[in-house]
Order: structure tokens, then sequence, then C-alpha cells
């Protein structure tokens, strides 16, 4: 009891040099992060169980779809990587403003980023529907998926747009800490998102069967309505984010520098992120379709541990800004700490499914009299072992990487998006999937390698402490 005391209580997170007062309430940060972390990760769960079926409810076409929708997941995030981009800048300078309590400043910010996030969503949108084929036949993509593929990512793109609207209003409405109105709008969302998968895939109803095209515009559709309420979120004069028409387009260089100081380093970032994403998908693209399933099932299954660590990071990212903003970076490095441990706990739990429940979670996605069904859920059996010795590292990195960024420290995690994901990750599945026999497992093991030195990487610089020092 006293090791745990001694891990999970805010004094002992702290070295002497760190603190400003002489005890801090263990139950009043515990609660006070609670209070911010549960809706973010409800939010992030429910996204990652919503994919999680909208993955299933696909299988239900057989295989070929399945891999047709995951032969589509990297192209779209190399063209979401901008928003997400602008969003980790949004964050920073909100939390910080909202920490300083500059209203003002802050509601210019989400005027000026997303003017910026409209003009670009338009042209990337155009871009990623002319070049659809060509890009996915790049990705790896045969003749058997090939018209799926194009068909859902056109689609999906056009959704893109809402999509792109409503994860920077999200992002802002995070960084003044309330999370709950992010949480409600994506839940919304992807109920309707569910509600018209189950009628347009498989054509329930008086509605149309289909297929991946379903899917598609199921998706589209959740975009939109995702977007209507983030816009709606941010039209009541009295809270502390408002968007007035009348200030959109009106770009002033000192607010739009700040912004692309923060979100270049975190757009490199993201860049590196993509592309070493894509190029490890294409490489197991080329081992076949069969293996290409197999891994989009278990990416399917491994967001579910992303989920967690992502939506404990984005409290701890608005709480660390917040604070940042404060003058209090002792708070801020406590939060930190508090949402690592709650995250470790969690993590525990995942490592018991995805050991004895392996089986079953792969079976989820095998439709009856599917071919090949006995070699995916052998081989995804396996790789969800390397999941569950994954899962520990990859909650943690992404908590911790959450807290840097939150601080506006951008750049570092830049460098270490591009050591580990753009040139360690495909190197090893290279050797491990092709120069050594592993196959598709190899990609996994490449992938913890990545994981846990990434963690190392953020470990470091959280423990450090420079990303306190920002100024934003």
């Amino acid at each position: 009891m006293e090791l745990l005391r001694r891990l999970y209580a805010p004094d002992h997170m702290l070295k002497p040099a760190q603190k400003q007062q002489e005890k801090y309430d263990t139950k009043e940060f515990y609660k006070s992060f609670v209070k911010v972390a549960w809706p973010a990760t409800m939010e992030s769960v429910l996204l990652g169980l919503v994919n999680f079926i909208d993955s299933i409810m696909v299988s239900t076409v057989g295989t070929d779809a399945v891999a047709a929708v995951g032969l589509t997941s990297q192209p779209r995030f190399i063209f979401y990587a901008v928003f997400f981009a602008l969003n980790i800048g949004v964050t920073a300078i909100v939390s910080r403003r909202k920490g300083e309590n500059d209203r003002e400043s802050a509601n210019k910010t989400l005027a000026q980023a997303l003017s910026l996030c409209m003009i670009l969503g338009i042209v990337l949108v155009g871009t990623a529907i002319y070049f659809a084929e060509p890009l996915l036949r790049f990705s790896g993509a045969e003749d058997d998926t090939i018209g799926m593929a194009t068909s859902y990512f056109r689609i999906t793109m056009i959704g893109m747009l809402c999509t792109s609207i409503s994860l920077l209003i999200n992002a802002a409405q995070r960084g003044s800490g309330n999370t709950r109105i992010s949480m409600t709008t994506n839940m919304t969302a992807n109920i309707v998102n569910c509600c018209f998968n189950a009628l347009l895939i498989n054509g329930l109803f008086f509605f149309p069967k289909l297929g991946v095209t379903g899917a598609a515009i199921a998706t589209m559709l959740g975009n939109m309505t995702s977007c209507a309420m983030s816009i709606y979120s941010v039209s009541h004069p009295d809270r502390f984010l408002h968007l007035r028409p009348s200030s959109l387009f009106k770009f002033k260089r000192k607010d739009l520098s700040l912004i692309c100081k923060i979100s270049s380093s975190a757009a490199i970032e993201q860049v590196f992120m993509r592309f070493g994403f894509f190029i490890v998908a294409k490489m197991v693209a080329e081992l076949g379709t069969t293996d290409f399933a197999t891994h989009t099932i278990c990416m399917s299954i491994v967001n579910l541990s992303f989920c967690f660590g992502d939506g404990l990071g984005v409290a701890a990212s608005s709480l660390v800004g917040q604070n940042l903003g404060k003058r209090r970076p002792d708070y801020s490095i406590i939060y930190g700490k508090t949402a690592q441990r709650i995250g470790f706990c969690i993590a525990v739990l995942l490592i018991l499914l995805f050991t004895l429940g392996g089986e079953l979670l792969i079976n989820l996605f095998m439709s009856k009299g599917e071919e090949n069904a006995e070699l995916i859920v052998n081989t995804g059996v396996k790789i969800l072992f390397i999941l569950a010795a994954i899962t520990p590292a990859q909650i943690s990195q992404v908590i911790y990487s959450g807290c840097v960024r939150g601080a506006g420290d951008t750049t570092y995690a830049a460098v270490v998006s591009l050591v580990c994901i753009a040139l360690v990750r495909p190197t090893m599945t290279y050797l491990m999937c092709y120069v050594l026999p592993f196959g598709v497992i190899g990609a996994w093991v490449a992938m913890s390698i990545d994981q846990y030195l990434r963690l190392l990487f953020m470990l470091i610089r959280f423990s450090g402490g420079k990303w306190a020092k920002v100024k934003v």
C-alpha cells in the first residue's frame, strides 16, 4: 500500500525544486482531472467502438471489403494531417489563453484557424477526389479491391470538409476545458453513422443494399451531423468560445503567425507520422489481401487501446496548457503524471482482454463461410498477444505526447515522429516482413519497437521539464 501511495500521490510526483507549495491534495487533483478527462476519454473510446463496430458491419460484405476500407485509411489520414496539426496549435493556444482568462484572444484564434481550415479543406478535398484511384493503386489496392476502395475514399473525403471544421472547433473547446461538448457532438454523429451503416450496408427495410459505398455514405452523414453541432456550440455569446461570422476570413498577421508557429512543427510531425504509417500499410498490403485483412482487423482492435490514451492525453493537454497559463508548472506536471497513472491501470485491463479474449474479438469480424477464416483467426490471435505487450507503452506515450504538445513543445514531438515512425518503424517492418520470415506478424513486432522507443523519448522530455518553459 505504501508503494502505491508513493506512486499515485501528487506529493511524490514532483522533485523538491519543482514544488510551489508544501502539500498537494491527492483527492482534489484526481477529482479535477477526472472531471475533464471522463468526457474526453468517453468520447475517444466511443469513437473507437463505433469504428470497431463499423469494421464489423463492413466485414459482413467479406474480407475483401475489410481490406478495401483499410486501404483508404492511411491516404485519408495523410490529408487529415494538416488539420490535426492545426488542431494541436489551436488547443495549445486556447488552453493557455483560458489560463490567462483572455477570452478575446482565444476567440480570435478560433476565427483565424477556422478560416484557414475551410480554405485548406476545399483545396485538399478536391485534390483527394481527383487523384483517388492512382493514390489507392500506389497504396497497394489491387483489382479485387480498387473499385470498393475508390468509392469509399471519394465519398468519405467529401465528408472531410465537414469533419475538419468539427475537429477544429472541438479542439478549441477542449483547450478551454469544455470536453463535454466535444463528447456530445461526436456521440451523436457516431449514432447517426451506426444507424445508417445498418440501413445502407445490407439494405434494411426500404433502403438500398450499397455495401462499402453505404458505409461511406453513413460516415459522411455522421460527419455532417458533427459539423452542425460543433458550429452550434460556439454560437452562444455567453460562453467562453463564441464565433462571430463577421470575424471569419479577416486574417491578422499576429494571430495567424502564432497559429502557424505552433502548428507548423505539428504539421511536420503529422507528415512524418502519416508517411511512416502509409509506407508500413503499403508494405503489409503487398503481402496479399488475406494478410492485409488480418492486419486491418487487428488495427481496428488496437484503436481501442489508443482511444483510452488519446482521451487521457487530450485532458492532460488541456490542463497542462491552462496551468502553464496560470504560472503553475507544478500543477501541469502533476496532471500529466496523474493521467499516466490512470492510463497504466486501464492498460492492465486491456492486456487481460487481448490475451484472454483474442479469439473472440477476431471472430467478430468473420462472416459464415469466409474463405481463409481459420488462417485470419490464428494469425490475429498471435498479433493480439503482441498488442498486449504494446498497450502499456502505447497509452503512456500518447499521454506524455499530449502533455508536451499542450505546452506548445511541438518541435520535439516532430523530431520523435521523424526518428521513430518515419525511419525506424518502416525499416523494421521491411526487415521483419520481407528479410526475416515473420510476414504480417513482423509488422506488429516493428510496431512494438516503435511504441517503446517513442515512450522512452517522450518520458525523457517530460521528465526534463523543458516543455514547461515554451512561450505561447
